[in-house]
């Protein structure tokens, strides 16, 4: 079920919403850099949601909160699908659908596995990844079809994205128990816990919470211009289309390998790890020419990407108890939803400034590497104030 409210995050996503963008700007009469301009300040508005949501989900549940939520965010679907007037009333759509969905309902999730799954989780929260990134690959598989057969028509598709949203709302609300979550809890009445103010004071918390996001910001800009990033290398569309189907398999594997790994091995080493991983796989990019290297260049990335988001995943619920586990988890989610809404911007700025991609990239490993020594040898004391 977590899982699925990951999935059901879709409308509230860049590509979720970028499968719809060229008609969009068609019927609105909108500039690209207008569009971009508004996707970016409905995202960083919407991010102000996850502390809220974090706040209900530690008095309400996750039963309430997270079918609630989908409903909220399926009405906003629906409303967008429904606009036919001016950009304003399309950015309030917008708004709503990236604080509901990639803020809010994200937190919702995170909550709700990580306070049914216990807190040595390491291997459920690996299988928790696989789930949803195999949630939104059948996803976008289906809205594909649905696109390439009608490209013209964005309203149609987009509700019937509002209504599997609305179904996995009533999926949740008749199948999520929270005597469940908090017969775990119980389960383990001595598991030590942090308040939200003691989290944010530890080291630990900013470490696996910048360290993720700025992996989201790389991960967004390279999503969003990976295209364009290749061809810079000098290879054609074909290879990046090929480097995006071999990061699939590695994404899901390196989340059960690490996910199995965080039962045995201390969850900051392995974060440091991918962080690492991440940092070589950026500071070689600049050097790749050979196809084979473009595509162990994108397995690389995957597997760094696997491995930093189910320690992400995990930490919060080991390291800090269920006691305020909503409102640390919103606000480590609302850092990553800040990084993401940067990332295309700051690729975007390197290439218009200086006509190319690689020279961000040093810096990025840099900033890369640097998180690594700071994630290897941060101060990790679950329990204590």
């Amino acid at each position: 079920m977590a899982a699925l409210a990951m999935v059901a995050t879709l409308p509230g996503r860049t590509h979720g919403l970028g499968l719809f963008t060229e008609p969009i700007l068609k019927e609105f009469a909108l500039t690209r850099e207008g569009y971009g301009l508004m996707n970016l300040w409905a995202t960083l508005i919407g991010a102000a949601f996850c502390l809220p949501c974090g706040w209900l989900l530690d008095r309400l549940g996750a039963r309430s909160v997270l079918s609630g939520t989908m409903v909220l965010l399926a009405a906003a679907v629906f409303g967008l699908a429904a606009w036919t007037g001016g950009a304003a009333g399309l950015f309030l759509f917008i708004l709503l659908t990236r604080g509901l969905g990639q803020s809010a309902l994200s937190v919702g999730s995170l909550a709700l596995v990580g306070r049914s799954a216990g807190p040595r989780a390491g291997l459920a929260m690996g299988t928790y990844s696989c789930l949803t990134t195999i949630g939104f690959i059948a996803a976008f598989a289906t809205l594909r079809e649905v696109v390439t057969g009608n490209p013209e028509d964005w309203r149609t598709p987009w509700a019937g994205i509002g209504l599997g949203v609305l179904v996995a709302a009533a999926v949740s609300f008749s199948l999520v128990r929270d005597r469940f979550t908090k017969a775990m809890e119980a389960s383990g009445a001595a598991e030590p816990s942090r308040t939200f103010g003691q989290a944010l004071r530890t080291p630990a918390f900013w470490v696996f919470a910048v360290g993720t996001s700025f992996y989201g910001l790389v991960a967004a800009g390279t999503s969003l211009f990976n295209e364009s990033i290749l061809a810079e290398r000098g290879f054609p569309k074909s290879v990046f289309l090929n480097a995006t189907v071999v990061g699939i398999p590695v994404g899901l594997a390196a989340n059960l390998l690490v996910g199995w790994l965080a039962t045995k091995a201390p969850l900051e080493k392995l974060f440091a790890c991918g962080l690492l991983l991440l940092a070589l796989t950026l500071g070689v990019f600049p050097f790749v020419v050979e196809e084979w290297q473009a595509y162990a260049y994108a397995a690389a990335l995957a597997a760094a990407g696997g491995a930093i988001t189910v320690c992400f995943f995990t930490v919060w619920r080991r390291e800090y108890g269920p006691a305020a586990l909503g409102r640390i988890q919103g606000a480590a989610q609302l850092l990553t939803v800040l990084f993401s809404a940067v990332g295309p911007l700051l690729f975007a700025a390197f290439k218009t400034r200086l006509g190319a991609y690689a020279p961000l990239f040093p810096w990025l490993a840099g900033s890369a590497l640097a998180m690594t020594a700071f994630a290897w040898f941060v101060p990790v004391k679950r329990g204590e104030p």
